[in-house]
C-alpha cells in the first residue's frame, strides 16, 4: 500500500527505520528544484534558485537553465574550497570554488560520497534536449543512496536506475507531469520518493499529490518548501 507523509521542510527523513537501519539523511526543500542534502557534518545543495543563506560543502547543478544554475545564489553559499560539480555548460557561469565537470555516465568519488551523473532529457518536447548531455544524480552514501532525476521526462535509462531515494519533478510542461512521474517510480521501486519542481513557475501542489495518489508500494514524502 502507498504511504504519504507531508513533512515540513526542516523535518529530516532520519528515523526512518529500512531493513534495520536508520537513514541518516536530512532531506530538505527549498522550493522548486533545490534541494539540501545534510551528511557526515556536510551540506549538499542541489540547483540552488532563490537561496536565502547557507554554507555548502558540495553544489550539484544539473543543467544551465538559470532556475537551475544561479551564479548569483551559488555565491550566497559557496566559498573558494567548495566543490562544484556541474554540466561543462554550468560551470562557464560560475566563479568560485573548486570546480568538476560531470555528464551521463561520468562518476565523481570524493570519498565521503560518490556522484553520478545520469542522462536527463525531454522526449516529446524541446526544452531539454539529449544532445545537450544535461544531467540527474545518482548520490551514493556508504549506506545509502539517492536519485534527483533533474529536468526530465520518463527516459529509458530509468528503468537501470537504483536508489533507496528518489526525488522527481511533478509539475509538467518542461518535465515530467504527475503520472509520468508516479510511472518512473514504480519502475524504479525505491523506499521513499519525493516530488518537487512544482509551486513555483509551474504546477501546484494537487501535482503532488495525484503523484502521491498514483505511486505503489513506495512511502511518498511531500515536503513542504522552506524559502
Amino acid at each position: 500500500m502507498m504511504k504519504v507523509v507531508l513533512c515540513t521542510a526542516m523535518m529530516m527523513i532520519c528515523g526512518l527505520v529500512i531493513g534495520g537501519e536508520k537513514m541518516g539523511q536530512n532531506i530538505r526543500w527549498l522550493g522548486h528544484s533545490s534541494i539540501l542534502i545534510e551528511r557526515e557534518g556536510k551540506n549538499i545543495y542541489v540547483d540552488p534558485w532563490k537561496i536565502k543563506q547557507g554554507k555548502a560543502d558540495l553544489i550539484l547543478i544539473t543543467h544551465s537553465h538559470y532556475d537551475h544554475c544561479s551564479p548569483e545564489d551559488v555565491n550566497k553559499i559557496a566559498t573558494e574550497k567548495t566543490t562544484i560539480i556541474a554540466t561543462s555548460d554550468s560551470l562557464e557561469k560560475i566563479t568560485k570554488g573548486v570546480k568538476k565537470t560531470i555528464s551521463p555516465g561520468t562518476e565523481i568519488d570524493l570519498g565521503w560520497v560518490k556522484i553520478v551523473g545520469v542522462p536527463a532529457y525531454n522526449i516529446n518536447k524541446q526544452f531539454h534536449p539529449k544532445s545537450n548531455s544535461w544531467v540527474g544524480y545518482v548520490i551514493k552514501f556508504s549506506d545509502t543512496s539517492i536519485y534527483i532525476a533533474g529536468d526530465t521526462d520518463f527516459i529509458p535509462e530509468m528503468k537501470k536506475i537504483k536508489a533507496d531515494i528518489v526525488i522527481v519533478p511533478v509539475g509538467g510542461t518542461y518535465t515530467m507531469n504527475a503520472q509520468e512521474a508516479a510511472s518512473a517510480v514504480n519502475t524504479i521501486k525505491p523506499k521513499i520518493a519525493i516530488p518537487i519542481h512544482f509551486g513555483d513557475i509551474v504546477g501546484s501542489k494537487a501535482d503532488a499529490e495525484k503523484f502521491a495518489s498514483l505511486v505503489k508500494d513506495v512511502q511518498v514524502k511531500i515536503l513542504t518548501p522552506e524559502r
